[in-house]
């Protein structure tokens, strides 16, 4: 039968299990990324594994999103990562080198191959042909163990793309935004997005970056553009050709669905706060007053990216950055501010007004330019989760480069393309000679490496450990929470909690802190609790401290209606159930302070129950279900991943 591209990679890679959409597999991989923010708490899990070095073909460290130094706590953890990168076998790509997702298409990603990151973008990968998937930290250190990576095997979603954008004002934000306007933050759950049809053939690979970075947004697993003479191209540029595999989906290979996006008439579009899937075309909100414009970030930071706001700034004598506006514009990668140093491009955002950044994370993940109070900022960034940006009560607006560059000169939302034709972009110059590694430091060897001591500053703390499952669990309902509660609200963005990554019970205190102050303070005097959800519980990055937190605070189980893929897992492999209501009107039974009973749920789980018991204080009672797969049953009746791995670790391999 013929196949899609995505099954032909998953079927080589597969080690159990079956191919069939939703039943649990295991899969060989072909390569790690870890970034700062995660890679504390993913390098100690390593350490508790017991593998001295990695057992992948490549595992890199990348320093990009803690980078405001306040005080020792970063520069601590660079440290000890920078330590454990050498004495473990992992790749370390220094600060001011490159945002990660970027610099892996530059450097690393291969099609055919297998990815999996300690960060949801990790899927930016798929532009060049891999199937790359975010994980929880856990997950990924257990996969550079050499164990296989485990998840629900996806559906196949075919994306055609037919026509050809009218660029530059109509860009491949757009498509990426359509998609999120068709089918939602939860409309990619547990799929694979496959992108074909003539509309991909003119998708540089960095506007592929883009759409697959932002796939993510959809809560899809990843996203794959079957490689071709743009992803030769660009191997080439990156001196990398023999990394280049000529392979796609076969003729007449089945989907499991189709998505068709006629690119001749899509147009600008933007998603309106506070969530990627609000999307509504430009000129809905064209007029929208703003304080602040941002370009970059992890997407929409390459060269293309930038030099059309150089353009737009140079097209006019005079013309600069509104007076009431503020702008920065990030390079995704040391390369990209290269290139635009050399063209032009940078004299024309400075001498234009904007601020230009270092090639980091920055304000994307609330590091540095929070809007002001009841200030609109526009961004072609890819989340505005509420709070995200560093400001509690932002309002952020998600666009294209080409939006952002002509807002930021009139001072308000415009549709580009009333600019008029657009302006003549400064040539990229080629990138010899400084397509280099020379920032990414490459491991000791094995012999160097035993002697190799991890500095541990005193903000590191181990992570929480593992306690087998009791017979029964009672605890009161600590919270009770809406629809799409994203990992930011359990562990908020910005500089000031971000430096505790690598501090679990510092960062527990920040938990749900805008959402429910008081959610804390009943944890500490109850000693346990449960956490109830509406749908989508978990959305967005795949920070697993949204777990760890609740874990360190005595979180036993968290009740939803429906639960994002990564966040689910990280509960489950950190020993919390991740329960689901089987009718959603259970939801409203839930009220702070009540007390609920899982009388025999150790039993249950090890007997193959569908359901789980649940007894309300007062003799009432309702059923829950879950979708855990076998092994998940067991990992969570040991109290979680790293506890099962110590009781049956030789079996999993």
């Amino acid at each position: 039968m013929p196949e899609n591209l995505t099954r032909k990679i998953l079927r080589e890679h597969l080690v159990e299990g079956e191919l069939e959409p939703g039943e649990p597999i295991g899969l060989r991989v072909d390569q790690t990324l870890l970034q700062d923010a995660t890679g504390t708490m993913a390098c100690m899990q390593f350490e508790q594994v017991d593998v001295e070095r990695v057992q992948v073909d490549r595992a890199v460290q990348y320093i990009d999103h803690n980078i405001i130094q306040l005080d020792f706590k970063n520069p601590d953890d660079h440290r000890m990562l920078q330590a454990m990168a050498r004495k473990f076998g992992i790749d370390y790509s220094r600060p001011g080198n490159g945002i990660c997702h970027y610099v892996h298409i530059e450097r690393y990603a291969k099609p055919g191959g297998i990815l999996v990151g300690a960060d949801s973008h990790t899927t930016t990968s798929g532009a060049l042909g891999m199937i790359a998937i975010g994980s929880g930290g856990l997950d990924v250190a257990v996969a550079m163990a050499g164990y296989p990576y485990e998840i629900a095997a996806p559906e196949v979603v075919e994306v055609r793309l037919e026509g050809s954008l009218q660029r530059p004002w109509v860009q491949a934000k757009d498509i990426i935004l359509e998609l999120l306007r068709q089918l939602g933050v939860s409309g990619g759950k547990n799929r694979i997005f496959e992108f074909t049809g003539a509309g991909t053939a003119d998708l540089a690979v960095p506007e592929r970056g883009t759409i697959a970075n932002m796939i993510a947004e959809l809560g899809a697993t990843s996203a794959v553009f079957p490689p071709d003479d743009q992803t030769r191209d660009w191997l080439r540029r990156q001196q990398r050709e023999d990394d280049f595999a000529d392979m796609g989906p076969d003729d007449g290979a089945s989907y499991d669905d189709r998505i068709e996006i006629d690119l001749d008439e899509l147009g600008p579009l933007v998603a309106k706060p506070q969530s990627p899937g609000n999307v509504v075309p430009v000129e809905e909100v064209a007029g929208t007053e703003l304080a602040q414009v941002c370009i970059g970030s992890s997407v929409n930071s390459g060269y293309a990216d930038l030099a059309l706001p150089g353009a737009v700034l140079a097209d006019r004598d005079g013309q600069i950055v509104h007076p009431m506006i503020a702008a920065t514009a990030t390079p995704g990668s040391r390369q990209i501010l290269t290139a635009i140093a050399e063209s032009g491009v940078y004299r024309q955002l400075v001498e234009g007004g904007v601020r230009m950044l270092e090639p980091v994370c920055g304000p994307c993940v609330g590091m540095g330019q929070a809007p002001p109070t009841d200030g609109n900022s526009l961004r072609t960034m890819n989340r505005n989760f509420p709070g995200r940006s560093g400001t509690p009560d932002d309002s952020v607006y998600l666009c294209s480069p080409a939006v952002a560059a002509v807002s930021m000169v009139a001072g308000r939302i415009e549709d580009p393309r009333e600019y008029g034709d657009p302006p003549d972009l400064l040539d990229e110059p080629e990138l010899k000679p400084y397509v280099d590694d020379v920032h990414i430091f490459k491991p000791a060897g094995e012999e160097e490496a035993e002697s190799i001591e991890i500095p541990r500053g005193p903000n590191i703390k181990t992570p929480p450990e593992h306690t087998p499952m009791e017979e029964s669990i009672e605890a009161r309902i600590a919270t009770v929470q809406p629809d799409d509660i994203s990992t930011g609200d359990l562990a908020p963005d910005g500089a000031e909690v971000m430096a505790y990554r690598s501090n679990v019970p510092a960062i527990a205190e920040f938990t749900f802190r805008h959402r429910d102050p008081e959610f804390r303070k009943r944890l500490h005097e109850w000693g346990s609790g449960f956490i109830v959800g509406g749908e989508n519980y978990g959305q967005g990055s795949s920070r697993e401290h949204a777990a760890l937190a609740p874990l360190q605070l005595g979180v036993k189980a968290v009740f939803a209606k429906s639960f994002a893929r990564i966040h689910r897992r990280n509960l489950v492999a950190q020993g919390i159930l991740a329960l689901t209501f089987k009718d959603a009107s259970d939801y409203d039974r839930a009220e702070v302070g009540d007390t609920w009973t899982l009388p025999k749920v150790r039993e249950e789980l090890e007997s193959g129950a569908d359901d789980i018991t649940v007894e309300i204080d007062g003799g009432d009672s309702f059923s829950v279900t879950h979708d855990f797969a076998p092994k998940e049953r067991e990992i969570l009746v040991e109290g979680g991943l790293l506890h099962w791995l110590q009781e049956h670790g030789e079996r999993a391999r």
